[in-house]
């Protein structure tokens, strides 16, 4: 009978008793007056993705607008409101363009001026806001993001009344900051991570 049992126990699969941990999922959460705006960072994008992390934890964008507000094209912020613009980014991010990564409606992307190497400002970021998307910007724009809450909040943004360089003529202050969420929170909020 012993020699049974030490035999069972030998041959019973093990069991972890070490709980699961389930995968999270880093999710940009823009708050502005207008409501708030959540995005997930997309990992085939890292320098991208990590950039905003870094930046958010900052406060870098604490100070600062969306300054550039188009209906049907883009809900664009992030740059020092000066007109210097992208030359005052903090630096520059080579492109990580992907062709899983198209700038579909809600996209979020990272903006840049006519450089030759398509070189992103660290700094300055928009969210797509034609519901056609954008397909002429795809693999010249990297997009590092996709809005799952908050696309009325960016319609709201784009249909503010603006001057003659598409500014909010009403500034529209940024507060952002990078959470984790599990999968099971990102489907509540009506997105599975794919």
């Amino acid at each position: 009978m012993r020699r049974l049992l030490l035999t069972m126990l030998l041959t019973a699969p093990l069991v972890s008793a070490a709980p699961r941990v389930e995968a999270t999922y880093q999710v940009g959460r823009i708050e502005t007056r207008l409501g708030e705006i959540l995005f997930v960072l997309d990992d085939q994008t890292p320098h991208h993705k990590a950039s905003f992390i870094k930046l958010a934890g900052e406060h870098y964008w604490d100070t600062l607008t969306f300054n550039r507000v188009i209906p049907n094209f883009v809900a664009q912020g992030g740059c020092p409101d000066t007109p210097e613009g992208f030359s005052r980014s903090p630096y520059l991010l080579a492109p990580e363009f992907r062709p899983e990564l198209r700038h579909v409606y809600g996209a979020v992307g990272a903006g840049r001026d006519d450089n030759p190497q398509q070189l992103s400002a660290g700094c300055q970021f928009y969210i797509v806001a034609n519901k056609a998307g954008l397909p002429r910007l795809d693999d010249h724009y990297t997009v590092y993001g996709q809005v799952f809450k908050g696309m009325d909040v960016v319609e709201a943004i784009v249909a503010q009344p603006k001057d003659s360089t598409n500014k909010p003529l009403t500034p529209i202050p940024l507060h952002i900051e990078v959470v984790a969420m599990t999968s099971a929170e990102l489907a509540r909020q009506g997105y599975v991570p794919k």
